[in-house]
């Protein structure tokens, strides 16, 4: 648990009387902090909250404020039963995004009183950006190619296309499918209008003539986007589509004058991914995050520096072996901000310009947004045993304080498992970290089940985070050991280590896997090892199928979600082949042996631990057809198993009642096949 000194605007309550085991029915009802943003004056803080309504089965956001005054408590801006999301400052303003009414358009707070709307466009807003004068609007919005600016032309469309009697839909490129979506011909575009002109009646389509979206898809949003410090111009990512979208990764950063012009191309030169673009001040410099190699979703972020009157450009701290997501610029210019999984923590790091030198801000937890102040850092954090809050870090000295408690009330009666990190001899005898948590409750005198969590990615890292969907508190609560390893493959550890999973998906991490329970078992007595239960997925799912075949002496049972089976079939059946064809050195069709080489349908003759198997059928990166085959496998080779599928999920279980059947079927599936075997 985090040691923070505990701000007064919350006091920290007696414990209850009688405290239970954190569940998961706890985990879909916590309220989640996000999106903090500092006012302008820096005396308040924005920040959006979402909360479920578990009985409607969906989740809202709001937006709330807080006064940084002492003694101060967080108030709710935005109306109750709708959405509002994505807060930002500007012009005196507080301009935000929500659906009340009855679609997503821009609202703003623009003094006392009730929120007045800014757009009321035909289409739903995406995301919007304000420009540094306050008096540009830019709207994401997705159009029809054909209809461009005539949004009305996009919405009659999209209706008639309802209305027509036949269903086929004719494709000549991929993607025909993203994610969880299917592709209908419309794209994500981006316009600029006067913040006065409330009808969008004489939009600026800025990204008119590219072929791609604007912001990217699928997860993409206005972090993309920026405007030029003297609001004449606005730079964005875009991946040009063509017929090879699936199959590359190379974003570049466009440029276009607000007066006119055609879109230029900043990062032609550059193969790879380049996105967020941030401009220094005096509107002479631009930063953004670049990787060096094309087809590579999890190459190294590096920060790129441009001197715009020269075109010179250099890498920013090139000696710093992590990969920054997201950047912010101090005031004076010197200074990056950003944070990045750092041996198995997501840590705040301030970054010279100058010299590239790095320095942590953060020590534990995970960091996922932060706003930077005058003389203190507004940072959301977490970890292992506690939800995201806002903390207040101090620039100089670093002290730390705690602004809000949001779920106070519920965490007073919720008992959760320490947790701690160990590393072992891992691959080839180099150092690989991992985490145990202890059951609620834990008696150092008793022996615990294990639950052995592999996470996905391949390239991500399990660490000190409050997960809502992997989240190992909830096995603590039923009193397991949760056990999970950051294998070769995972971020946080150096470029070189991350890497080094390609072409060899079943070899390294497995090797590490196996030594990482060895080490676990002999370091904590109070596991044991022969009720132990391996869960995993999307990559944990494939090393689950991979773990049936190649070590089915380990487990007493396993968990594969979203897993891969065929590793040929899903080369050709998912839509970002360009995940596929990195990880496996090509194509399936001109490397056949290397997407063979550790197939884990190729082992299935070698499996005999029991299975659960869950996939969600909107899932289009793992296709839901993996998940059937594996259950097939199982049920044909007569292995004790179960089949838990979701019409209405993509590659992630997301819907609240869907969340909790999901952990009580898994919890089910563990218990079952790890009680303790009582004596005749």
């Amino acid at each position: 648990m985090r040691l923070l000194a505990l701000s007064l605007l919350f006091a920290l309550p007696a414990l209850a009387a009688s405290q239970k085991a954190f569940d998961v029915d706890d985990l879909v009802r916590l309220k989640r902090v996000s999106d903090a943003q500092l006012k302008p004056d820096g005396k308040a803080l924005a920040f959006v909250l979402r909360e479920t309504d578990y009985d409607a089965n969906k989740a809202t956001q709001g937006i709330f404020e807080l006064d940084l005054k002492a003694g101060a408590v967080p108030r709710r801006l935005t109306q109750t039963g709708s959405s509002s999301m994505h807060p930002r400052y500007a012009g005196g303003a507080l301009y935000f995004l929500s659906s009340r009414s009855g679609s997503m358009q821009v609202w703003a707070f623009n003094g006392p009183g009730e929120a007045q709307p800014i757009t009321s466009l035909p289409l739903d807003v995406g995301g919007f950006l304000l420009s540094p004068d306050g008096k540009k609007l830019a709207v994401a919005l997705d159009v029809y190619p054909e209809c461009g600016a005539d949004f009305d032309c996009t919405k009659q469309k999209a209706a008639a296309d309802t209305e027509e009697k036949h269903t086929g839909t004719l494709h000549d490129k991929l993607f025909i499918r993203h994610w969880d979506t299917w592709k209908t011909g419309t794209r994500s575009q981006l316009f600029v209008f006067d913040v006065t002109d409330e009808g969008a009646a004489n939009p600026r389509w800025v990204s008119k003539g590219l072929d791609g979206d604007a912001p990217t898809k699928p997860f993409g949003d206005l972090g993309e986007v920026a405007f030029t410090p003297d609001s004449a111009s606005i730079t964005f990512t875009l991946r040009i589509a063509g017929k090879s979208e699936p199959w590359s990764t190379n974003t570049d950063l466009y440029n276009v004058s607000l007066s006119g012009g055609e879109p230029k191309n900043l990062t032609a030169e550059f193969p790879g991914y380049d996105n967020t673009p941030v401009y220094s001040a005096d509107g002479k410099r631009l930063y953004w995050r670049s990787m060096a190699r094309a087809g590579y979703e999890a190459d190294r972020n590096r920060i790129m520096e441009r001197v715009l009157a020269t075109g010179a450009t250099r890498e920013v701290a090139p000696a710093w072996d992590r990969s920054p997501d997201g950047l912010t610029l101090s005031n004076d210019g010197r200074t990056i901000y950003s944070y990045a999984d750092d041996l198995g923590q997501r840590r705040l790091f301030a970054i010279d310009v100058k010299s590239g030198k790095t320095t942590r801000l953060t020590e534990s937890g995970a960091v996922s947004g932060f706003a930077v102040g005058k003389d203190r850092i507004y940072v959301v954090l977490d970890d292992l045993d506690s939800p995201a809050d806002i903390h207040s870090l101090a620039l100089k000295g670093g002290a730390t304080t705690q602004l809000t408690n949001v779920n106070r009330d519920v965490l007073a009666q919720l008992k959760f498992g320490a947790f701690e990190q160990f590393s072992f001899s891992g691959w080839n005898g180099e150092t690989v970290y991992a985490w145990v948590v202890k059951p609620v409750d834990f008696d150092p005198a008793k022996k615990y089940p294990i639950a052995f969590v592999v996470h996905g990615g391949p390239q991500g890292s399990m660490g000190n985070s409050f997960h809502y969907r992997w989240n190992p508190q909830t096995y603590a609560g039923k009193g397991f050991a949760a056990v999970f390893v950051d294998f070769h493959g995972s971020t946080g550890y150096g470029q070189a280590f991350t890497d080094s999973i390609r072409g060899d998906w079943g070899g390294k991490p497995l090797d590490d896997l196996k030594k990482g329970m060895a080490a676990a078992l002999s370091k904590y007595s109070f596991l044991d090892g022969s009720r132990a239960c391996a869960l995993g997925a999307s990559y944990g799912g494939y090393m689950m199928n991979w773990i049936a075949g190649a070590w089915n002496d380990g487990f007493q049972c396993i968990v594969n979600h979203a897993g891969i089976l065929d590793n040929r079939f899903m080369s050709y059946s998912t839509e970002e082949l360009w995940f596929d064809e990195w990880e496996f050195e090509g194509t399936a069709f001109d490397r056949p042996g290397d997407f063979e080489k550790q197939n884990p349908v190729n082992l299935v003759k070698d499996w005999r631990t029991p299975m659960l198997v869950t996939h969600g059928m909107l899932d289009f990166r793992v296709p839901f057809e993996q998940g059937i085959a594996a259950f097939t496998a199982l049920q044909r080779r007569g292995i004790d198993s179960q089949f838990l599928w979701f019409p209405d999920e993509n590659h992630w279980i997301l819907k609240p009642h869907n969340s909790v059947q999901w952990h009580r079927t898994v919890e089910a599936w563990l218990l079952r096949h790890t009680a303790e075997k009582k004596a005749p």
